[in-house]
């Protein structure tokens, strides 16, 4: 099917047909942090952390301030941007380690459209979209995941840090692994292999809340449990560096072609265990310590550019998968040494929440042959990502590619002051903006769950509609909803056509 499409796509394109002439095929490379609030950066307004290589990133080109996941949680919003669907339409949800792939294979996706312009692609860091088909085997090539997904390289953490297995892939086999000590990981039943938190807690570097205490490797439990594969297994301390020199090496290997790396990162999501490189680069704790080790990982990426001379000629993006969160599990004192740091700026909510400081996320594009650097307050979703790149390199998407990506391109390149007209944010309830004006559904149990709860989340439930002004309420601290009931109803309307869609 992807084959298909490729073939179509390139006879369209030799005909003159496609959409959109091609412009332009800068290097593209996209940074995702894990679990970064929009405030969690310098020129976002950061206390007690410096982050100047992500600051001189926006320096030379634009951050955007309206500019958003499309989910509020890990899988569903790396779902949606590398499928240009949104993931409730998947039932794309936070995954196991050992869950099966969650992408249809026969879906053109974002890595595909950017091969069949030619570009060379690749995933480094933080996967998190399952692999393999739901009866993994770890000790051989773990089949389907990115390459069947449209990734030339990959070299995977193969869901997070507090899940097993707690090994790196390389093109879907783990680094070296021992034959003679085979990998078994289980997510229900305990496995006679690493020891469990429940049991041996004073092996633990950091304790953590029940959910966590699996299998635990380098002082760390984590969910699920895990057997063998001790030679393969990762240090947390070195993951930065681990993935910062494989995404280099990517490039280097690529540079005379064009290329496309997803650099996901696993800071600054829990467990956060800075390199000593890191430890007391802020005032926060081990939270702020890893914002700092993640901004290196930045600079060494920029660093790597200059220093091939592909520098002008690389289209950067700069983003996080959702929202901040100061405990997630892991006792690291965050929320006790936070100060007068706030991780979401001026935005309510955190991570799992459908108020604005779940999907609204610090995002910054620099591309310094055609970018001007600038502030741009364009209604952008990270969905839009696929169709807009498609523009920009002279892709046509086919019937059923992409369905909830629009072509924003000029917004994203600072060329154009406006861009989405309606944003859907989506998390454990579901929101709308239309402008400045922010629409939050109705739930009829608005009882929050005892999971977010002991988070200290506010994840937005109410068994009334919620509608604010953004412009003179950025907070959301005062409901409207009763003051524009046709407003509400338009929006309630616009949700409902977004949630019958297939």
């Amino acid at each position: 099917m992807r084959k298909l499409t490729f073939l179509l796509t390139l006879a369209l394109w030799c005909m003159g047909e496609t959409t959109n002439a091609q412009t332009d095929r800068p290097n593209i490379v996209l940074i995702y942090v894990d679990d970064l609030g929009f405030g969690d950066i310098g020129v976002n307004g950061a206390v007690g952390v410096k982050t100047p290589h992500v600051d001189k990133l926006a320096q030379n080109g634009i951050n955007f301030t309206d500019a958003h996941a499309a989910a509020a949680t890990c899988t569903p919003s790396r779902y949606a941007l590398i499928t240009g669907q949104y993931a409730f339409k998947n039932k794309a949800a936070i995954i196991n380690g050992d869950a099966p792939l969650i992408i249809d294979t026969e879906m053109r996706t974002l890595p595909d459209m950017l091969k069949d312009a030619g570009y060379v692609t690749g995933v480094v860091g933080k996967w998190h979209l399952g692999l393999g088909n739901g009866n993994t085997n770890w000790n051989e090539r773990v089949s389907p995941g990115p390459q069947e997904v449209g990734f030339d390289y990959s070299f995977l953490i193969p869901a997070t840090g507090d899940r097993v297995p707690t090994v790196y892939l390389e093109n879907q086999r783990v680094v070296g692994l021992d034959t003679n000590d085979p990998i078994t990981v289980d997510y229900t039943t305990p496995l006679d292999g690493y020891p469990i938190g429940t049991e041996r807690p004073e092996l633990l570097k950091q304790h953590t809340d029940r959910q966590h205490l699996g299998s635990i490797t380098n002082g760390i439990s984590r969910i699920g449990y895990m057997k063998g594969g001790e030679s393969a297994l990762w240090v947390d301390e070195d993951i930065p560096f681990v993935l910062t020199d494989k995404a280099s090496a990517f490039m280097e290997t690529n540079k005379e072609k064009p290329f496309f790396l997803f650099f996901s990162l696993h800071d600054i999501h829990q467990p956060r265990i800075a390199h000593i490189n890191f430890v007391e680069a802020s005032s926060m704790g081990p939270r702020g310590d890893v914002i700092a080790q993640m901004d290196w990982c930045v600079g060494q990426v920029m660093g790597k550019l200059e220093a091939m001379g592909l520098a002008e000629d690389t289209m950067v993006i700069f983003t996080s998968d959702n929202g901040p969160i100061l405990d997630d599990g892991y006792l690291d004192y965050a929320r006790e040494l936070v100060g007068e740091h706030k991780p979401a700026g001026p935005f309510r909510g955190s991570k799992y929440s459908v108020h604005e400081a779940g999907t609204r996320m610090p995002t910054i594009v620099s591309w310094p042959k055609r970018i001007q650097a600038g502030t741009s307050r364009a209604l952008l979703s990270q969905v839009d990502l696929y169709a807009s790149l498609a523009s920009l390199t002279g892709q046509r998407l086919g019937k059923g590619d992409a369905p909830d990506s629009e072509d924003h391109l000029l917004a994203w390149l600072g060329e154009k002051p406006t861009a989405r007209e309606v944003l859907f944010q989506e998390a454990y309830a579901y929101g709308l903006r239309m402008g400045n004006y922010k629409y939050i559904m109705p739930r009829e149990n608005a009882e929050i769950p005892q999971w977010i709860a002991l988070k200290f989340v506010d994840p937005g439930f109410s068994e009334e509609p919620q509608l604010y002004d953004l412009a003179v309420d950025p907070g959301e601290t005062r409901n409207i909803a009763k003051e524009f009931p046709k407003l509400v109803q338009e929006m309630q309307d616009k949700l409902n056509e977004i949630l019958s869609e297939k």
